[in-house]
């Protein structure tokens, strides 16, 4: 009699420490989800500004701007694009194959102001008038740095973007060979 009723109390105990642990996870569970929500509110990301009728670049805040090509967050300055279309709209880019692949279908492709981040004279530059390397280590993985003065190898805006919308860039395998091969 003794020995059933200490089975039963292990039984009871057994499943009232699995409903405690039970509790415990669903709990840590919800407090993780409404922490990630509350930072989402509050990183307020900015996506486009509109009003930038005097089309200059705007001087960017790491963690502060989201790109519009692939939603990632902004960190990295070197490889920034800001693209202003006539009514002021400004979006903004953390790789300049990402800006070419996003610009590529929209109506505003050849009338846009395009500002890119010069790695040579570190500053925003005229973006059709930069000079495109093509094995640049970018947030992307594309490879287009930009640059104010040209170097051996170095293409044209419409060279790199061309390159970029038809895939030809340091994401697809055969032409990074084919590049890589070219600077050794």
């Amino acid at each position: 009699m003794h020995n059933e009723f200490q089975d039963e109390n292990r039984i009871i105990d057994t499943n009232n420490s699995n409903y405690k642990q039970f509790i415990f996870i669903i709990g840590f569970i919800l407090v993780v989800l409404v922490g990630f929500v509350l930072m989402a509110k509050n990183q307020n990301m900015i996506t486009v500004i509109n009003g930038n009728l005097n089309k200059t670049p705007y001087v960017l805040a790491p963690g502060k701007y989201q790109d519009s090509d692939c939603g990632m967050v902004i960190n990295e300055m070197s490889f920034v694009s800001q693209v202003i279309s006539n009514d002021g709209q400004t979006w903004f880019f953390h790789d300049h194959g990402g800006m070419a692949k996003w610009l590529k279908d929209k109506p505003l492709k050849d009338t846009a102001i395009i500002w890119v981040m010069s790695l040579d004279s570190k500053k925003y530059i005229d973006g059709r008038k930069a000079w495109y390397s093509r094995t640049d280590t970018t947030p992307m993985g594309y490879g287009f740095g930009a640059y104010e003065i040209k170097k051996d190898g170095f293409v044209t805006f419409e060279e790199m973007f061309l390159h970029a919308v038809r895939g030809e860039h340091l994401q697809d395998p055969k032409i990074r060979a084919s590049l890589m091969k070219d600077t050794k």
